[in-house]
């Protein structure tokens, strides 16, 4: 069970975090940046759609991008909060500030999905102020400069050991192990090589039995496969979303909420049907 502020919710089954992107620059091309309207009516649909979680996000984090201000995340996700008060699924912010957590915080969002896993001087006791759950993130460098050569000896064993690090962070600032997500951080400092590398061996940057969040939706990894374009990958980002729930992803963090559940729904279904013949077998 993952405790996410008022929120229990089991692990039994991958969760599917729709995302809503307020930003005017997503690398998607699905940035609503201050149009809360739109931002609401989508985060509607997804939720409609199956999204368990919806992911918000006012500052774009894709590479070579530039920071915004806290008040600039603030002008554009406190009105998406506020709209999305009666919301039946919990809300979680994308967001490294600590005075943008608090205030989310404050609006009612259960989560804090951080790309710098909670190492912004406050951010850790912004967290530990409150009962949300929080995503902590392995990312080499920073946005504007990640993807410059990143290199690694061992790509798995190194974003393992810095899940470790910050995981043994936050339970020290009182954050809870049953409140705390962890992250590979798909393309964040990473060559697809990198990628590809963690999603096949996934289950081994788990930290203590901790869930791990995936997400690879619409992502340059899938292009450097596919050779399809950023608007063309739903294919490839399907597909890599069953491969991590194969491999024990928890949450799965996607743009296209509706087909990402059918697949699953595919893919727990021949599960379930081999579990209860290999049930009968035994017995």
């Amino acid at each position: 069970m993952l405790r996410c502020g008022k929120y229990l919710l089991s692990l039994e089954r991958p969760l599917v975090m729709g995302i809503v992107n307020l930003t005017p620059d997503s690398f998607s091309g699905d940035g609503l940046g201050a149009d809360a309207q739109r931002a609401v009516a989508q985060a509607r649909r997804q939720i409609a759609a199956g999204a368990d979680i919806i992911d918000l996000g006012a500052e774009s984090s894709r590479p070579g991008a530039h920071p915004a201000t806290a008040d600039e995340e603030l002008e554009r996700l406190l009105p998406v909060l506020e709209a999305l008060a009666d919301c039946p699924a919990p809300i979680s912010v994308d967001t490294c500030k600590p005075e943008v957590m608090r205030a989310a915080l404050a609006q009612g969002a259960s989560m804090i999905n951080d790309i710098y896993a909670l190492r912004q001087p406050g951010a850790l006791e912004a967290v530990a102020d409150s009962d949300c759950a929080v995503c902590l993130m392995h990312m080499r460098g920073e946005p504007p400069t990640m993807q410059r050569h990143p290199d690694y000896g061992d790509v798995v064993r190194e974003v393992r050991e810095f899940l470790g690090e910050r995981l043994a962070a936050a339970t020290a600032a009182g954050i809870g192990r049953d409140r705390v997500v962890l992250d590979p951080g798909f393309g964040f400092g990473k060559t697809p090589e990198h990628n590809l590398s963690l999603l096949a061996r996934l289950g081994e940057t788990a930290c203590d039995g901790l869930p791990i969040l995936a997400g690879m939706s619409r992502k340059s990894m899938l292009g450097a496969v596919t050779g399809r374009p950023v608007g063309e990958r739903l294919g490839a980002s399907v597909a890599a979303a069953l491969l991590a729930a194969e491999r024990g992803a928890k949450i799965l963090r996607v743009h296209d909420v509706a087909e990402t559940r059918d697949a699953l729904r595919v893919w727990q279904a021949v599960n379930q049907r081999t579990e209860d013949r290999g049930q009968r077998t035994v017995q």
